[in-house]
Order: C-alpha cells, then sequence, then structure tokens
C-alpha cells in the first residue's frame, strides 16, 4: 500500500491545519467545555475532543452534547457561542507542531508551492495562519464558508490544483484524519496521514492513508528520491 518518494513527481502540497500544522486541541476544548459548562451540560477531557474535530465548528458542538441531548432550539446559540469563545482563547496555547516550521522553510526553498485546506471556519483558518504560520508564504489558505462544501468533497482541493495548473496526481494531500484521506483520494491526489496528529494510524489507513509519516521533516523524502522504510504505510 505504501508508495516510495522515488514513485512520485510531486509539485505542490496541500495541508490540513488542526492536527497536522497546529496543536489547537487544547484551545478547541477548553472553548467548549466553558459553553457547555455555562448552560449547564457535561463537559469532556480533552482526550474527548480529539474525536469530535476534523468536521468543521458545528459537528464539533453536536459531538460534544450528551447522549439524548434533545433540545434543538439551543444548538444554534451554542454554536454562536463557540464561535465568540473560541475567538477569545485560540492562541493561548495553540502552536505549530515540532518540526513544521522546518518543513515549510524547506518546502519554500524547494521551490514547492504549499496551501491549507481545513474545515475550520475560514475566517479562523486565516487568522491562525497569519499569526501563527506568517513566516511563510502559502499560496492558498482555505478554511470552511456558508455555502462551500466541505471535506471530504474534493472540489477545493481541485480548485486549487486548478490555480495551480497542476494535475492533481502531482500533488500531496497531508492531514491527520481519515476525512484528510478521503479527500485526497476523491481528489485523485496522494494521501499521506501524519501520525503525530488526533486521529490513530488505524482510521488513516481506512481513511486510504498511501504514505504514513512520524514527523514532519519525513514529507520531504516523499518529494523526489528514496523515501524512509518507516514511512510507509506497509
Amino acid at each position: 500500500m505504501g508508495q516510495g518518494g522515488g514513485e512520485l513527481d510531486i509539485k505542490a502540497v496541500i495541508f490540513d491545519l488542526d492536527g497536522t500544522l497546529l496543536d489547537t486541541i487544547g484551545d478547541i476544548g477548553d472553548a467548549m467545555n466553558h459553553v457547555l459548562a455555562q448552560h449547564g451540560l457535561p463537559v469532556h477531557d480533552r482526550s474527548a475532543y480529539l474525536t469530535f474535530v476534523g468536521a468543521g465548528m458545528d459537528v464539533l458542538v453536536r459531538r460534544a452534547l450528551p447522549a439524548g441531548f434533545t433540545d434543538e432550539a439551543l444548538v444554534p446559540e451554542l454554536l454562536a457561542r463557540m464561535r465568540e469563545e473560541y475567538a477569545k482563547r485560540w492562541r493561548l496555547t495553540s502552536r505549530p507542531y515540532p518540526g513544521i516550521p522546518e518543513l515549510l522553510k524547506a518546502l519554500t526553498e524547494r521551490g514547492i508551492p504549499f496551501s491549507v485546506l481545513s474545515n475550520k471556519l475560514d475566517s479562523f483558518t486565516k487568522e491562525m495562519v497569519r499569526e501563527l504560520l506568517g513566516s511563510w508564504e502559502f499560496f492558498e489558505v482555505r478554511g470552511l464558508e456558508f455555502g462551500s462544501p466541505r471535506k471530504p468533497d474534493p472540489a477545493q482541493a481541485l480548485q486549487i490544483a486548478g490555480s495551480l495548473q497542476l494535475d492533481p496526481r502531482e500533488m500531496l494531500f497531508v492531514g491527520d484524519s481519515g476525512i484528510d484521506m478521503e479527500t485526497a483520494t476523491r481528489a485523485g491526489m496522494v494521501p499521506v496521514g501524519v501520525l503525530w496528529g488526533y486521529q490513530s494510524r488505524e482510521k488513516l489507513v481506512k481513511g486510504g492513508a498511501g504514505i504514513l509519516i512520524e514527523e514532519p521533516g519525513e514529507l520531504l523524502g516523499h518529494l523526489q528520491g528514496d523515501s524512509p522504510e518507516t514511512s510507509r504505510t506497509g
């Protein structure tokens, strides 16, 4: 199932954001727990949020609700409060993962354009990339906007490929979730699962990961030349 770097002719990379470039789970969990507590609802350990994130904030809110929750009228208010609370908190502990700055520097030096495609709200996505990853120039930064398709729909990934005038097969799609791997597969891109993120190796493989990497620098081995044996899925 693994693909060697020597088999690929990669000309661009698309990254997921949360769990891939940035470790954001603490701020997300703290913000959601604050909103839940304000409404008298049970809160969760941070580890629980690893399974809640990835599909967008609206889905996160629903996943955080207790089993049997039936007050549908309260859900829009909880979502609005979560957006407000997260806007106050996202800077507190969220940081690039170790090795990400060096990876982005290396891609820049090699002339490999890189983009972000996230299911996080577009406003948060752009602001976080600007403030936490602002030392590097991204080709495009896209989050979720009203009416736009969310991952695993491949439409936005394919739009980025079109803007680059590249065949999707010439692009790596790098993420930490099964949703990311499915997006890559549906777009015809090379799906790369990161093992430092929020989902397990099993979920990444089930989602279609063709390559697994344990640290950011391993990605460079899949651009050209030989790829490290330890980073293959097989």
